[in-house]
């Protein structure tokens, strides 16, 4: 006598798991996120450069709290946009320090772009809201390989 296996049961061959539309939406957010990242290191690196490249692109703010050197804000965002970068294509490879490392990373880049809002106020919103998505991103997909 053979048995069959049962459809509805989940993990059964030739049927996928299910799966939540918030789910669906997570999965396709974490590659999204990982272009965004990689997108935003290579923009941080054209801001490292710009801030870099002192008082000719940029203009020095008087009176900022958090107030640095133009020089070292280029820095900053030079190093910074590298590592985006790489931690952006280690998530599109699907690794998992990738992700907790693009978690943390993407943390710090939002706290850098609420700094820097006096630099570039529109362009550090946007960045700060791309930011927010990749979290969510990352937190969210609970697929196999996941945080």
């Amino acid at each position: 006598m053979t048995t069959t296996p049962n459809p509805a049961a989940p993990g059964t061959p030739g049927k996928p798991p299910p799966s939540g539309s918030s789910s669906a939406w997570a999965a396709g957010g974490v590659l999204f996120a990982a272009v965004l990242m990689m997108i935003n290191g290579v923009f941080a690196i054209f801001e490292g450069i710009a801030a870099l490249a002192k008082d000719d692109v940029l203009f020095r703010v008087r009176d900022y709290s958090f107030r640095f050197d133009l020089t070292s804000w280029g820095w900053i965002h030079l190093i910074l946009g590298i590592v985006v970068l790489i931690v952006g294509i280690a998530i599109l490879k699907g690794t998992t320090w990738g992700r907790a490392v693009g978690i943390a990373l993407t943390g710090v880049m939002i706290i850098l772009h609420f700094l820097w809002l006096p630099y570039q106020p529109f362009w550090s919103l946007i960045a700060i809201a791309i930011g927010v998505f990749v979290i969510w991103a990352l937190c969210t997909d609970r697929s196999p390989g996941a945080l």
